[in-house]
């Protein structure tokens, strides 16, 4: 009889995993509590460094997974412990025992409406970075499409490194994401001005910073290193947008068609829920803490309970299909004893 590996979670960490697991010759079963898989790559329109179709990357997985037992719109009811097995019941009434259970929850973007002093949800013309992806997939959204746009600003680290958010960590892909989406707006606006607010820009990928040159160089991107101070509205309903360029020593006022917020990573609410169901410890930074974050960080304190991707930690993509891919060999050698 083939092993049961229950997946929590249907992004691309949940993919990958099951993908690598029917090669081997197991049974994976994902549960996702959306309607459809991908997670947020699937919401994404492409990807640094090399803009990649996300649509791509999402298909290839989904399609690798076709033998799998896949449950949508499902969430974790309850999970407890029974000898030396786990059994997992689905709100869809499903009960499942395993020994083995991985969590691939992912995260959520921060709620950007907590940082009043931006304007989210007051102001028409200020909006996230996942609300513009949506834009690059539909073009549909009136705070875009309604105006000729002739500027536009992004506001790095809403939500990361700000310990008034009570996330004081980084969230590793905010500044390449500003990157790729000034690249992208400056292509669909050619005459428009496009400014970067950031702390400081932390590119550490293969090939981040030659996007960012590129950024500058290609596509006459201005990059300013300061916080933004104010953001207001005129009579037009353009965004006023105050800060200090802190290596020029002066202050700034630009006045902006589009303000977008770099939402960051924050634990997904629904993983912290369900980890409260196995006492599995969160880590001070609020994601599932790991035996360790070095040599285990797919594993967790407890046995049979394996992690992958950016339920404990903010990840890029090929760090979560690498994890991904660790967490299932993890699984195999307790399985196999090797």
């Amino acid at each position: 009889m083939k092993e049961i590996i229950v997946i929590i979670g249907g992004g691309i960490a949940g993919l990958e995993a099951a993908s690598q697991l029917l090669k081997l010759g197991y049974s994976p079963i994902i549960v996702e509590k959306g309607p459809s898989l991908g997670g947020h790559v699937a919401k994404w329109n492409r990807l640094f460094p090399d803009m990649t179709p996300a649509a791509d990357i999402v298909s290839g997985l989904v399609e690798s997974t076709k033998e799998a037992n896949i449950f949508l719109n499902t969430e974790i009811s309850f999970i407890n412990r029974l000898r030396d097995n786990y059994n997992v019941k689905l709100s869809n009434g499903v009960s499942i025992s395993t020994k083995y259970i991985l969590f691939t929850t992912g995260f959520r973007l921060f709620e950007a409406e907590k940082k009043e002093e931006y304007g989210y949800g007051v102001y028409d013309h200020v909006l996230t970075n996942g609300d513009l992806e949506h834009w690059f997939n539909t073009e549909d959204d009136r705070r875009i499409s309604e105006r000729d746009i002739k500027s536009v600003g992004f506001v790095h680290c809403v939500g990361s490194r700000d310990e008034k958010a009570r996330n004081s960590q980084c969230s590793k892909v905010c500044c390449i994401t500003a990157i790729k989406q000034a690249i992208e707006m400056k292509e669909k606006f050619p005459d428009a001005e496009i400014w970067c607010f950031y702390m400081d820009l932390r590119l550490f990928g293969k090939k981040f910073e030659d996007f960012y040159t590129k950024a500058q160089r290609d596509y006459g991107i201005h990059f300013v290193r300061g916080r933004v101070s104010e953001v207001s509205e005129d009579i037009n309903s353009r965004v006023i947008v105050k800060a200090e360029d802190t290596l020029a020593g002066k202050p700034i006022r630009l006045t902006l068609d589009l303000l977008v917020l770099m939402s960051g990573m924050v634990c997904n609410p629904d993983c912290t829920k369900t980890a409260g169901m196995l006492s599995l410890p969160l880590d001070s930074d609020g994601f599932l803490k790991s035996s360790d974050n070095v040599l285990h960080i797919t594993s967790s304190p407890k046995s049979g309970i394996f992690y992958a991707g950016a339920c404990t930690g903010p990840k890029t993509v090929p760090e979560t299909l690498a994890e991904a891919r660790s967490a299932v060999l993890e699984i195999h050698s307790h399985i196999t004893g090797k």
